[in-house]
């Protein structure tokens, strides 16, 4: 598995931002209108919590295909900070809804593997962000 890599580009609508990645993909995010964007994408903060949810989604789903068990359709909703900003650090809640006919023992089982999705583990362990300046052409 190769090393993900992203850019981030801004262009000349305000707040406006257009991502690529390795792979040839092609996104963007922007702030809603209230905050001086155009709200023409997700905000940073959504994209945050979408890559959660992807990730717990495909994890359980990848997870439930290898066991075989019938796990029909995942739900993930997610919220950043749902009772306002803490003094001190962030919240994520993660509500999972499991469709299939999954004994209780296969849905706690499924649960645990949610928490050990790899973003999970990311956004709870420790992270390290080295920044640098390019020099400009």
């Amino acid at each position: 598995m190769s090393t993900p890599i992203v850019r981030a580009s801004t262009g000349s609508a305000p707040f406006a931002v257009t991502f690529t990645d390795d792979l040839g993909h092609h996104w963007l995010a922007d702030e809603p209108a209230e905050g001086g964007g155009g709200d023409t994408g997700p905000s940073p903060h959504r994209l945050l919590l979408s890559a959660l949810g992807a990730c717990t989604a495909i994890t359980l789903q990848m997870y439930a295909a290898r066991k075989q068990w019938p796990l029909q359709h995942v739900d993930v909703e997610l919220q950043f900070n749902p009772e306002g900003t803490p003094a001190a650090g962030n919240d994520i809640s993660r509500a999972i809804t499991l469709q299939g006919d999954l004994t209780d023992e296969q849905r706690q089982r499924l649960l645990q593997i949610a928490n050990m999705c790899p973003i999970h583990k990311v956004l709870t362990g420790e992270v390290r962000i080295a920044t640098r300046l390019e020099a400009t052409a």
